[in-house]
């Protein structure tokens, strides 16, 4: 095993409060770590040190002279106007290849990677694949060590699935900060908690991430069992100090010494072990013993063409936990828009209890002002809320959800992502609900405060629907899953029959080239084996995917000149998305056809 990279006594700090202090670790060849941590402990900090982008307080990071360093940042950024072939290539400029060798290389990994469209532009994609062209630009240089932050963010879960198997795969060692439980259990053997209730200001161990959790159980006992033993020798000797002076002169001085130690040593274990405190999240209800909250009959949803699901039936009724799933575009959200009335379905009906009270979690978090300060993000009418019967001040409200006194006046858009969701989770707990529509709450969220969101969850006496990628949580919490994909809906049990369910499709092959997807005049002597109706549809095809190209063309337009307005952005990448999704349909029919009539 060979050291690639390593650093000592690595201390960061952010005005008077330290993220980490004294850090020292190595990376070595065929190692696969897992970084986790309360949200606010460093971790993407640290990652930035190690990449060379931000430089520490005090310490040193030492690289292997031979080390080839990759990182790819939790938001990447693109120069606009690039096309994705652009970004991999400007991402080796300097490495001592020929142009012919760096043109190979791009080729290779964009395919790889999944990109059909080398000369796309980066405005013009999603969040899921900007993370795969910033793992492919990084990919590309043959790194020996990748730092990963937050990789499966905005990957739905067929993105993350991919990503796992890249990562099983993968030649190089790498470094990962994730809050993805699952994702950790299969990729990492080994796990690393930043946290500065460790003696170090981390906790490593060898093994998987279940492994690791164990070993933590096993620490954290250890150090609470410590405090107690500390705790009493400090009374005794705290005893022996109060008596009489002509007492305490018969005793030698280093007991005076070793006494203070003792006293230090239980302050110092005493301030770790409160490092563990967590979110406090309970959500209220209106306690309505309604059977049927809500029912949804024959529901049937298109968006641009595109149909997302049809005769979707079920009924919401107290403690249902129902789970959505489906890759990204399958139409999770805009079932829950339908639910709370924002959309109107195409067929179908929805009947609510009368009264009902909804509560719904944005995933874009557009419910947050971004300007306004934590203290009216948290309660915009005053310094009190009244929780569960109690009246609560604003700095005992923010502590539950782990803000300090210090952060109250901060502007909300200074604030880290987890901590915005949290603020969106206070402010759903306030709201007696009957039903609670959930958008990935999870992103940001650490996972101390993830585990404790479960426990929240899983106590509503209401009826919850969560859209979310994160298998353990939907494995955890929910009762029934409805997979959505192809325009049909589907009920299952858990997430590994929907896998299952996901690989009995035939996967789409890439698609081919207009030359290649053209049919041959040797081919048109065998269309006999269609039938008539499909050759009428292969003799149309190629009208159709020129006409559906022109329309992804105007998409793209539309998305160039939607720049600088954020609505008209999401709604035209939205629509040039479904775009892209009919050329593929269309192509992918096209060589379906062919293959027939061979």
């Amino acid at each position: 095993m060979t050291v690639l990279l390593n650093f000592e006594s690595l201390t960061k700090a952010y005005g008077p409060r330290p993220l980490f202090a004294g850090l020292t670790m190595d990376l070595n060849t065929g190692e696969r770590v897992g970084l986790i941590g309360p949200n606010g402990s460093g971790k993407s900090t640290l990652l930035k040190i190690l990449a060379g982008l931000e430089a520490p307080d005090a310490g040193i990071v030492a690289l292997r002279k031979t080390t080839r360093l990759g990182y790819a940042p939790q938001e990447p950024t693109f120069e606009a106007g690039l096309t994705v072939e652009q970004v991999v290539a400007a991402g080796m400029s300097d490495l001592p290849l020929e142009d012919y060798e760096r043109d190979t290389q791009v080729s290779i990994t964009l395919t790889k990677m999944g990109f059909a469209d080398p000369i796309q532009r980066v405005e013009t994609l999603s969040g899921g694949w900007r993370k795969r062209l910033a793992l492919a630009r990084e990919l590309a240089r043959e790194p020996d060590l990748l730092l990963l932050d937050e990789p499966t963010n905005h990957l739905d879960l067929e993105g993350i699935l991919w990503l796992e198997e890249l990562l099983q795969n993968a030649p190089f060692a790498f470094l990962v900060v994730s809050h993805d439980r699952y994702f950790l259990e299969n990729v990492a053997n080994q796990v690393v908690e930043l946290n500065r209730t460790y003696p170090d200001g981390y906790f490593r161990a060898a093994g998987s991430y279940s492994a690791f959790l164990s070993k933590r159980e096993e620490f954290l006992e250890g150090q609470a069992a410590r405090e107690l033993v500390l705790a009493n020798q400090v009374r005794r000797e705290v005893d022996w100090l109060s008596r009489k002076a002509p007492a305490r002169t018969r005793k030698s001085s280093s007991r005076i010494e070793a006494a203070g130690q003792l006293m230090s040593e239980l302050a110092e274990v005493k301030f770790r072990n409160a490092q563990s405190q967590t979110v406090q999240i309970d959500f209220s209800s209106t306690g309505r013993q309604s059977r049927k909250l809500l029912v949804a009959e024959g529901l049937a949803k298109s968006l641009g063409g595109k149909a997302l699901f049809r005769d979707l039936s079920f009924v919401l009724s107290p403690r249902m936990k129902l789970g959505l799933l489906g890759s990204n575009g399958s139409g999770k959200s805009t079932l829950l828009r339908l639910l709370n009335e924002e959309l109107a379905p195409d067929a179908g009906t929805i009947a609510r209890a009368e009264g009902l009270r909804v509560v719904t979690f944005d995933q874009n978090r557009e419910q947050l002002d971004r300007a306004v300060t934590l203290r009216r993000a948290l309660l915009p009418n005053g310094d009190t809320v009244v929780y569960q019967g109690r009246s609560i001040h604003v700095s005992a409200w923010a502590k539950r959800f782990l803000f300090r006194s210090d952060q109250l006046d901060v502007p909300v858009g200074d604030l880290s992502g987890g901590e915005q969701a949290r603020i969106l989770i206070a402010r759903l707990m306030v709201q007696p609900a009957d039903v609670l529509l959930l958008d990935e709450p999870t992103n940001d969220l650490d996972l101390p405060s993830l585990e404790v969101l479960e426990e929240g969850l899983a106590e509503f006496p209401g009826a919850l629907v969560l859209v979310t990628h994160d298998r353990y949580l939907l494995d955890r919490l929910c009762t029934e899953l409805v997979g959505l994909g192809r325009g049909e809906a589907r009920l299952f049990a858990d997430c590994a029959q929907w896998l299952a369910a996901q690989a009995s499709f035939p996967e789409v092959t890439a698609r081919p080239t207009k030359a290649a997807a053209k049919p041959s005049a040797k081919g048109a002597e065998k269309a006999k084996r269609l039938t008539y109706p499909e050759q009428r549809e292969l003799e149309q095809m190629e009208g159709k995917i020129l006409a559906a190209e022109e329309a992804f063309a105007s998409r793209e337009r539309a998305v160039g000149e939607a720049a600088g307005d954020h609505v008209r952005m999401q709604e035209a990448c939205t629509a040039m998305q479904l775009a892209q999704e009919e050329v593929d349909r269309l192509y992918a029919r096209w060589a379906e056809l062919e293959a027939k009539q061979k």
